[in-house]
C-alpha cells in the first residue's frame, strides 16, 4: 500500500544524519555523563529534593524524573559508529555516528537502518564496518543481522562477553496521550549520552522511509533531537521505549523543528522478523490514496465521508489485478490540493474499518503477503466488495 499527501505536507522531512566522528563526545567519565548532560525544561522535569522528597512539575497531569531515568537506563543507550560506503549519515566522506540501545542480554542492539546503511531503495548498502560504544567506554565491533528499510529499523549483534549490558524494555501496547512527557537519550552532534525532555506532541503521523513508502504510526515529539540522535530511544516516564528517534521536520536543518520516532509496535514487528529471518516482508495492496473528509466527499460526490480515496493504481500490482479503480478523471483543485476524480474509496478491509490512508496502511499490516482480503469500497457513490490478494511489498515504491 502506498499513500500520498499534498506535497506541502511532506516538504522539509529529513532523516537525522549523524555527526562526524571528529566531534567531541561528552559523558566519557568512568561513571558516564553527569548531570550536565541533562537538558532541563521546567515544565517536564522532576528532581529529587535534598530532603528526599520530590520537587515535581507536571505535563498534562503527569510527571517525569529525567535524572532518575537517565541514571537507570542511560547505560543501555549506545553510540553506533560506521565506517565505509554504507555511512549515508556521515558528515565526512567515509564515517558516521548515530545512536542505538540494547534490547537483550545476549548483545542485540536496535538502531535506525539509515545509521548503518547508505543510499535508498535498491541502492541501499550496509556500512563496511560497524562499532558500538557503551557509556562505560567499551567499544566493540557489531554485526548487522538485518535491517528494515520500510520502517528504518536495524538489528545489530555484539559479543556480550566482558560487557555490562542494560537491556531496555519496549512499552507494552497501550494508548499514548498527546502531552505525555518523554525523554530522549542519544548522541546529538556526537555529544554522547545526552538527554533531552519534552512531550508527545502528536500521534499517528506518517513519515518517509528509505523506500518511498511511508512509515505509519509514528510519534511526534518536541523533545530536542538532532543529528546523531538517530537510532536512540524515546522513553516514557517508566523508562520504557516508546519508539526510535528517526527524523526531524525543520527548515533550518537542526533540532529547532519537530521530531518523529518510529513507534515501539512498529519496531517490535521489525525486530521479530529480523531476529528470525534477517529480513522483513510486508503486505502490499498496490494503491496510492488520499484521506477523505466530509467537505471533500461532498464536493466530489464520493458517497461516504471517510476512507482512503484511490488516486493511483500501479501497473501490475495487486490493486490492478483485483480491479480496484484508480482516479482517471481530470485533476481538480479543492481547497489547498488537487485531486483526480473517479477512483474507489476504500472504507474497510475484511470488515476492519478504514477512515484514512493511515488506517489503510495500519490495517493492511495485520495481514501477510499472499493472503486474500475483501476490500469494501465506494465506487460512483455506491458500496461494493473487491477481492484482492496481497503481494509482498517491493523494495522501491512503484510509480
Amino acid at each position: 500500500m502506498t499513500s500520498t499527501r499534498p506535497a506541502a505536507l511532506l516538504a522539509g522531512l529529513a532523516l537525522l544524519p549523524a555527526a562526524a566522528l571528529g566531534l567531541a563526545a561528552c559523558g566519557d567519565d568512568e561513571d558516564g555523563a553527569g548531570a550536565g548532560a541533562i537538558t532541563t525544561r521546567t515544565v517536564e522535569v522532576v528532581r529529587e529534593a535534598q530532603d528526599g522528597g520530590e520537587a515535581a512539575a507536571s505535563a498534562s497531569g503527569r510527571t517525569i524524573d529525567a535524572a532518575r531515568i537517565y541514571e537507570r537506563f542511560g547505560p543501555g543507550v549506545v553510540t553506533v559508529l560506521t565506517q565505509g560506503r554504507g555511512g549515508r549519515q556521515a558528515l565526512d566522506s567515509d564515517s558516521g555516528l548515530g545512536s542505538g540501545f540494547v534490547v537483550s542480554d545476549d548483545g542485540l542492539v536496535v538502531t535506525n537502518a539509515h545509521v548503518v546503511t547508505g543510499g535508498e531503495g535498491e541502492k541501499l548498502r550496509e556500512a563496511d564496518e560497524v562499532f558500538v560504544r557503551f557509556a562505560d567506554r567499551n567499544q566493540v565491533p557489531a554485526k548487522i543481522l538485518g535491517f528494515d528499510p520500510f520502517n528504518d529499523v536495524a538489528l545489530l549483534k555484539v559479543d556480550p562477553r566482558g560487557l555490562r549490558l542494560v537491556p531496555l524494555r519496549f512499552a507494552s501496547a497501550r494508548s499514548l496521550t498527546v502531552g505525555e512527557p518523554v525523554v530522549a537519550i542519544g548522541s546529538p552532534f556526537g555529544e554522547e549520552q545526552s538527554v533531552s525532555i519534552g512531550v508527545v506532541s502528536a500521534l499517528d503521523r506518517s513519515i518517509r522511509s528509505l523506500t518511498g513508502f511511508e512509515t505509519v504510526d509514528a510519534i511526534q515529539t518536541d523533545a530536542a533531537i538532532n543529528r546523531g540522535n538517530s537510532g536512540g530511544p524515546l522513553l516514557d516516564g517508566d523508562g520504557r521505549v516508546l519508539g526510535i528517534n528517526s527524523q526531524i521536520e525543520t527548515t533550518s536543518g537542526d533540532g529547532s523543528g519537530v521530531g518523529f520516532a518510529v513507534s515501539a509496535e512498529t519496531v517490535r514487528r521489525a525486530v521479530r522478523q529480523l531476529r528470525r529471518d534477517g529480513k522483513v516482508a510486508y503486505p502490499y495492496l498496490g494503491v496510492s490514496t488520499v484521506d477523505v473528509y466530509p467537505q471533500l466527499a461532498k464536493r466530489f460526490g464520493l458517497g461516504v465521508d471517510h476512507g482512503a480515496w484511490v488516486q493511483e493504481v500501479p501497473d501490475g500490482g495487486p490493486g490492478e489485478k483485483a480491479g480496484v479503480r484508480p482516479s482517471n478523471g481530470d485533476a481538480k483543485r479543492f481547497q489547498v490540493a488537487e485531486y483526480r476524480t473517479g477512483g474507489d474509496v476504500v472504507v474497510a478491509i475484511d470488515d476492519q474499518e478504514i477512515r484514512s490512508s493511515t488506517d489503510l496502511a495500519e490495517v493492511a499490516l495485520r495481514f501477510r503477503p499472499g493472503q486474500t482480503v475483501t476490500l469494501r469500497v465506494y465506487r460512483d457513490g455506491k458500496p461494493r466488495n473487491v477481492r484482492l490478494t496481497l503481494a509482498e511489498r517491493p523494495r522501491v515504491l512503484p510509480r
